[in-house]
């Protein structure tokens, strides 16, 4: 089921659009937090996003933007601000498509299947985790936190990979070990440690001091 986030501060058009997307079928959501929309973008990995242009805190460009810093997935913008340095802007931000206040939602609703069709006949999933506001993008194996990326080498990618897959929860060694060298039947200890050492100063260097904690005897968690 395709999902479709929905970036629209007035209620009332956000719910009609709601509605009727899922009378088609569609998953959709609606952000309730103006502040940060890109933590919601990558809790609830959207296949495509309409975004409106005037909203609360940050404009629809801005969001837009920091969308593009992790992610290709479509973006529809609709607006009354329907001038055509608008629109201009609109698709310079990285957006995919426009359309202007007031529409018809079935306008609206073939210009959406549309796109889905033409970027999911032939691409995969989204792909993304989020905490504490660093992305991890699986498509491209690649950590992105306040708007810059964070190459990542295979062992450092596969360990934030389960962390994030267990927010919350302690991952032992144990099974840090089993992901990371599944076809070993023997592998030291302390090759594990160093790999969580050289994560642990790479993240740091990026703000993210605190992002990996250790529960002593147990494991790790995210902090």
């Amino acid at each position: 089921m395709y999902k479709v986030l929905i970036v629209e501060d007035d209620r009332i058009i956000a719910e009609a659009i709601r509605k009727h997307l899922e009378s088609w079928g569609l998953r959709a959501l609606c952000v309730t937090d103006f502040r940060d929309v890109p933590a919601q973008f990558a809790d609830f990995s959207p296949h495509l996003v309409l975004m409106d242009i005037g909203l609360p805190f940050y404009n629809g460009y801005h969001w837009c933007r920091e969308i593009r810093r992790v992610s290709k997935v479509p973006i529809i913008f609709i607006s009354s601000a329907s001038e055509n340095m608008n629109i201009v802007m609109a698709m310079d931000m990285g957006g995919d498509d426009f359309i202007a206040k007031p529409f018809d939602l079935s306008v609206l609703m073939a210009k959406v299947q549309a796109m889905l069709r033409r970027t999911y006949d032939f691409a995969g999933q989204t792909g993304l985790m989020e905490h504490q506001g660093a992305i991890l993008n699986m498509g491209d194996a690649t950590l992105t936190y306040q708007g810059e990326k964070i190459e990542l080498t295979k062992n450092e990618y596969k360990i934030l990979q389960l962390l994030m897959e267990n927010r919350g929860r302690t991952v032992s060694r144990e099974a840090i070990m089993a992901r990371l060298w599944e076809n070993d039947s023997f592998v030291d200890e302390n090759a594990l440690t160093v790999n969580m050492a050289r994560l642990r100063r790479k993240l740091e260097s990026y703000g993210l001091g605190d992002f990996i904690a250790t529960k002593k005897g147990l494991g790790y968690m995210l902090g």
